[in-house]
């Protein structure tokens, strides 16, 4: 998608944050993918005390390898490339380790948690970090928990709310109204000050909510790989998504009432997917699937929250706002 003018041509901060915005792990899960493969130092790190409520977000502690124990306190950090700029053009041995690409240096990284309280001041610490390093766009990542087969793609959808990107990219605009989580706030914050921004959502299938998903994690790396403008080594993810699935299939093996389930959920995102449908068949083929569980009454989610936590405000995240 990159030509090297426009939203791509600049510096770049991805974004993704643990919590309401983060099913399967997914969105987190990814950046931090990024980060082990970019060389980046830290740039900023937020006060824990001014936005977390440790009832909610407690610290943990752990042993390190010379077996000292230490406090983690739920934070966000900003990471930016060490040296801004310069293309991550690896060697040949080193293909599979790092990020390469001309846009390589010029992406910068935030991940933490979402806080618990003054939302506004966190945006704009945040904002005056990002202008301070110059960042000319923003990429968030996030994953939602929905009604999609395990066995079938990952739904990536990606948006914007800033005009010209959407017309650089051909790309859409959200149409979600409802409860939001810390990525629209940012969002808002950014546009506000001048700095365009997009998001790349993926689906999670509800029904295995409790555990992190790779196959979820890898479709959203695909994506970003392309808007972003670099080339991302997979490493484990493939085979990890692999086993994923397998595990799944093994589970639905097992539990006659979940097989048929997934099989109706195949069923939707086929006729869907069908290069045929229309979009009669495709709104009857809903219409069906909604009936099917109104009557077998699985529904599997947590009391609505996007991650399948069972305390959120709502049935559906900030990102596709749709």
């Amino acid at each position: 998608m990159a030509d090297g003018n426009g939203f791509l041509g600049g510096r770049l901060l991805v974004v993704a944050f643990e919590g309401w915005n983060d099913a399967g792990e997914a969105a987190t899960g990814a950046v931090r993918a990024l980060k082990e493969l970019l060389d980046v130092e830290m740039i900023t790190e937020v006060d824990p005390e001014l936005y977390f409520d440790y009832q909610f977000n407690r610290p943990t502690v752990s042993t390190n390898e010379d077996g000292v124990r230490s406090l983690g306190w739920p934070s966000a950090i900003m990471y930016g490339p060490t040296n801004p700029g310069v293309a991550g053009v690896p060697l040949a041995d080193d293909a599979q380790l790092r990020v390469s690409g001309t846009n390589a240096g010029n992406i910068y990284l935030l991940i933490g948690t979402e806080p618990s309280r003054s939302w506004k001041s966190f945006a704009a610490e945040i904002l005056d970090a990002a202008l301070a390093a110059d960042v000319s766009g923003v990429v968030f990542l996030g994953a939602m928990l929905a009604d999609v087969p395990h066995t079938r793609p990952i739904s990536i959808f990606v948006s914007s709310d800033n005009a010209q990107v959407r017309a650089e990219l051909q790309i859409e605009r959200s149409n979600y109204e409802g409860p939001v989580g810390i990525l629209s706030v940012l969002s808002d914050a950014a546009e506000t000050v001048g700095i365009p921004t997009l998001s790349i959502w993926a689906s999670v299938p509800h029904y295995v909510h409790n555990a992190p998903s790779p196959k979820a994690m890898l479709a959203l790396i695909d994506k970003l790989e392309e808007v972003i403008d670099v080339v991302i080594p997979r490493g484990v993810l493939v085979t990890e998504a692999a086993d994923w699935e397998s595990g799944i299939d093994v589970l639905a093996g097992e539990d006659e009432e979940m097989a048929a389930y997934i099989a109706q959920l195949e069923q939707a995102r086929d006729t869907v997917d069908s290069p045929e449908a229309s979009g009669e068949a495709i709104a009857q083929e809903f219409e069906k699937y909604l009936r099917k569980r109104g009557t077998d009454g699985r529904d599997g989610r947590a009391d609505g929250r996007p991650d399948g936590r069972s305390d959120g405000p709502g049935t559906r995240p900030d990102g596709p706002r749709h």
